[in-house]
């Protein structure tokens, strides 16, 4: 057997983001082994070696990283040292994320299987960085400054995105990463998706164009999130609307997971306080599940307007939201959908059941015997640097009775 290797950094091994296209699927997971192996950590309960007692098992492949076989308490030194070197990490870091936003995109994977293994390995060394490590008592929290530029002028067109009568809106989020439990994938919202910053910047670029002004709301409109996750939309709204006139908005943040809901009332209360300007401001999470739609306060009262962004993930999402919604909407209300869709993946073809569910012939009636229906449609290419490689396009659908 070859003595063990010592673990190469990943600064120094680790292929070009730019080339990923260029290399062979064994070089891609022979990438991911190695950070694998630097990064995750077995319990020692887990750990063994190979002896008489397994010989049905095959021998372990020598990656350049790590040794098959370790023996004693020191060997794993050099790991520690690669695993707690900050620029290491970071690196690795920025790899890793360089490498899912581009992996649906990737020619080299000879299967869907092979490239799904990859995405999931990447996935899990990623959330490693950021789970709780109690025998280490770090501090995993992320926490991210996002920008937007808010036209305070009421236009209607995109010509005036470059206004001179314009502020800095900046929105503070503690971004998690969705999928820490392989058993339950209803976490999503742990993350911050494509879909709520191409609507926080469209909300920004022509307020008008939603009717998020003072004209159309009044000063004190009620605005529920659905599936607000880590409330980028609800909270930027509660900054943008103060500066638009409207400065009593109420605005509540729904989502269903307790340590999505968690983290949202934690961003909520970063933004938001006594001494903010937005002070005026009603801001608030509450747990929501459409399905059974518990609609006991702060619910209890419907809004003006429902926002929903990149909240479908199954074909029975699409009908429990428009039902939800439909005891949410006041009679002249209007509810905002923004659908992200993936054309590859495990989501690939579920937005399409937006249409269905919204086709205007099922549903929830209200007591004019309408129900609620698309009434009109936008598309939005997927910028650079935004979203996943996954996610081709943005379509936003104004629903609203009918």
């Amino acid at each position: 057997m070859s003595p063990a290797r010592r673990p190469l950094p990943p600064s120094s091994s680790l292929p070009a983001i730019c080339s990923l296209n260029n290399q062979s699927e064994s070089c891609i997971l022979n990438a991911l082994g190695g950070l694998h192996a630097i990064y995750i950590r077995l319990p020692t309960s887990l750990a063994f070696q190979i002896s008489s007692a397994h010989k049905d098992l095959p021998a372990a492949i020598d990656s350049g990283y790590a040794s098959d076989n370790d023996e004693g308490s020191g060997k794993d030194e050099e790991g520690f040292e690669l695993r707690d070197d900050p620029y290491e990490r970071a690196f690795a870091e920025r790899w890793l994320t360089g490498f899912l936003g581009r992996a649906e995109e990737l020619m080299c994977f000879e299967s869907e299987d092979s490239r799904q293994r990859a995405i999931d390995k990447a996935s899990s060394i990623l959330a490693s960085f950021f789970s709780q490590d109690e025998e280490e008592d770090e501090d995993t929290e992320i926490t991210r400054d996002y920008r937007f530029t808010l036209n305070l002028d009421s236009y209607e067109t995109e010509e005036h995105r470059e206004s001179k009568n314009s502020e800095i809106i900046t929105v503070q989020l503690t971004d998690g990463l969705a999928g820490r439990n392989d058993t339950d994938h209803t976490d999503v919202g742990l993350q911050s998706w494509g879909a709520a910053f191409i609507f926080t910047e469209l909300m920004c670029a022509v307020p008008a164009r939603l009717n998020f002004t003072k004209q159309s709301f009044g000063s004190a409109p009620r605005i529920i999130e659905l599936g607000a996750g880590t409330g980028l939309v609800g909270i930027a709204l509660g900054k943008i609307l103060p500066r638009l006139g409207v400065l009593t908005p109420n605005i509540i943040a729904t989502d269903f997971h307790p340590t999505v809901l968690a983290n949202l009332q934690a961003n909520i209360n970063k933004n938001f306080s006594v001494s903010t300007r937005e002070k005026s401001v009603s801001i608030q999470a509450a747990p929501l599940d459409w399905e059974t739609a518990d609609l006991s306060s702060p619910l209890d009262e419907q809004a003006d307007v429902l926002v929903a962004t990149d909240v479908i993930y199954d074909p029975e999402h699409a009908v429990w939201l428009r039902d939800c919604a439909a005891r949410m909407l006041k009679p002249d209300g209007v509810f905002w959908l923004m659908l992200t869709v993936r054309t590859t993946g495990k989501f690939e073809g579920i937005g399409g059941t937006v249409r269905t569910s919204f086709d205007g012939r099922d549903g929830v009636r209200d007591s004019q015997g309408r129900v609620l229906a698309i009434l009109d449609e936008e598309r939005f290419a997927r910028p650079n640097g935004i979203g996943r490689g996954d996610e081709s396009e943005y379509r936003l659908f104004k629903i609203g009775w009918a």
